[in-house]
């Protein structure tokens, strides 16, 4: 290693390098993209490609981002919880539509053009830009809203389900299938949308981690850089989504998919 003036040189397991300035550019993108995630959904977005421009092929990229995606969504789920707006209640139920899903999705990323999702992606974010146009009170219940389960609401199982297999396979924009499954489905407001939506995140990250762990998918110097800013990022986040109106809330969610959708159709 050079004096201080010099280049901070880490090098990966994946055979490329990682100079200081670099990494400071990988944890910024983790900072931006952990605070996109809790709040709203599509960090990914951005720390996938971050990932790809150090070098590092599309597969590993995928794997390596569930590192930061874990972390950041275990740092949002203990925000929410010491803030009182967790339904812990709820996070057993949900178990088995995540997490199944997650693997099933996962274990197709390794065998699978991540392309074949790419239209269903694209018409899942169209559909819930125009929801939330044309009928804002789907995606963003009412305060004083009844929440349902999902033994209630069945077609709430399922879209749990998607959201995992979407999830396990590409991770980016999961975020807004879960949000639409939560306050769409279940009916919980924007903050506990998020907060239920955090903890999915985190289960099927575990699962769907240790599937690209076991296949060699992860490069973990990156993937741990990538993890510190998103947990700042979080941090922040979780802040953000407790002080400001749901209206705020509603209105970022509706620019990410904007985005999302944007991106998905110019660059997917």
């Amino acid at each position: 290693m050079d004096g201080v003036g010099g280049s901070l040189l880490l090098t990966l397991s994946s055979g490329i390098d990682l100079e200081w300035w670099t990494a400071l550019v990988l944890a910024a993108a983790g900072v931006l993209g952990g605070f996109i995630n809790t709040v709203a959904g599509g960090g990914s977005m951005l720390t996938v490609p971050a990932l790809i421009l150090l070098g590092l092929p599309a597969d590993v990229a995928n794997g390596t981002n569930r590192v930061g995606i874990l972390q950041q969504s275990l740092t949002g789920v203990r925000g929410f919880n010491e803030a009182g707006k967790l339904d812990r209640s709820a996070i057993l139920p949900m178990l088995a539509p995540t997490v199944s899903g997650a693997v099933l999705g996962a274990l197709a990323s390794v065998w699978l053009d991540p392309a074949v999702l790419k239209f269903v992606l694209l018409g899942a974010m169209i559909a819930i830009a125009a929801l939330m146009l044309l009928f804002p009170d789907v995606i963003a219940p009412p305060e004083g809203t009844k929440t349902y389960s999902l033994r209630e609401r069945p077609t709430g199982f399922l879209m749990l389900f998607g959201a995992g297999l979407y999830g396990g396979f590409v991770q980016a924009g999961v975020g807004f299938v879960l949000i639409a499954a939560l306050a769409a489905g279940l009916r919980y407001d924007l903050v506990r949308s998020n907060a239920l939506k955090v903890v999915c995140t985190a289960l099927f990250s575990i699962a769907s981690l240790t599937v690209f762990v076991s296949t060699g998918r992860v490069a973990w110097i990156p993937g741990l850089i990538l993890a510190g800013g998103m947990t700042v990022g979080a941090l922040i986040s979780v802040r953000f989504a407790l002080t400001v109106e749901q209206r705020v809330i509603k209105w970022l969610l509706f620019v990410m998919v904007c985005l999302t959708a944007g991106s998905a159709l110019l660059f997917g």
